[in-house]
């Protein structure tokens, strides 16, 4: 039995299944991750910032022009559309009861069509004055050229996104936490599990069907049943292949 369909028996036994994803699952459909080598933390912000200095919140409080000119321009990509990983998740919820954790800020799950996603790291499609806490979408944000300021009381626009610095939701991590501790099956795609404190969440998954689809070894791969490190997408079709609910 090959592990594409290790994999797919797995999902076909299962009932409730949490993907945890990360940026790794957006490559292909054409926005980088953090950590590879092409990835945003080593390309050049050409501000003479390092990126991760510059997504903090420290950042945003003392250069908020310099702030929103590389996040316009690096971390939000409006045209971007769900890849086959994203859809096909989005597929078994007509069988299974599927939940998504993820440390994205893309919005692509949902565009898929996944109904349940718990955004551990909010979302670019959510942008609030920090004042008067209206709301304001992604394309009012690319609209202004500066700093958006809030239209009904002047106060600064800040995306529903989490910086360095800045604690989580409370909420979605505790809904986080409850999806995977009754799963009877957690697949982990596109994350090298270094960031914290999401990638901790996972140690409250009480089975022991775990599956991992990564390029690169995680920390998570000693302790799963399956371990793919290869491209997504064709893991993905492959497992389209064999499938059957």
């Amino acid at each position: 039995m090959t592990k594409y369909e290790q994999l797919a028996e797995m999902l076909a036994s299962c009932k409730k299944i949490v993907f945890f994803t990360g940026a790794g699952i957006s490559c292909a459909s054409g926005i980088p991750d953090f950590r590879s080598a092409d990835g945003l933390y080593n390309q050049d912000s050409g501000q003479g910032y390092a990126p991760e200095q510059i997504i903090s919140n420290t950042f945003f409080k003392r250069m908020t022009k310099e702030f929103y000119k590389f996040y316009r321009t690096k971390m939000v990509y409006p045209d971007a559309q769900p890849n086959s990983a994203h859809k096909f998740i989005a597929s078994l919820q007509d069988t299974k009861e599927v939940s998504v954790v993820t440390q994205n800020i893309d919005g692509l799950h949902q565009k898929a069509g996944s109904k349940i996603v718990y955004e551990l790291h909010g979302s670019i499609l959510r942008n609030y004055c920090m004042d008067c806490h209206t709301f304001y979408s992604l394309e009012s944000i690319l609209s202004e050229q500066d700093i958006p300021v809030c239209s009904r009381c002047g106060g600064i626009v800040k995306p529903d996104v989490v910086l360095y610095e800045e604690p989580l939701d409370e909420d979605v991590i505790k809904k986080a936490i409850e999806a995977i501790y009754y799963a009877d099956c957690v697949v982990i795609i596109g994350t090298s599990l270094m960031v914290y404190p999401a990638a901790s969440y996972l140690q409250y998954y009480q089975g022991d069907n775990i599956a991992v689809i990564n390029k690169e070894a995680t920390s998570s791969d000693n302790g799963a049943k399956v371990v793919l490190h290869e491209d997504i997408v064709k893991v993905i079709e492959e497992l389209q292949r064999v499938y059957h609910a």
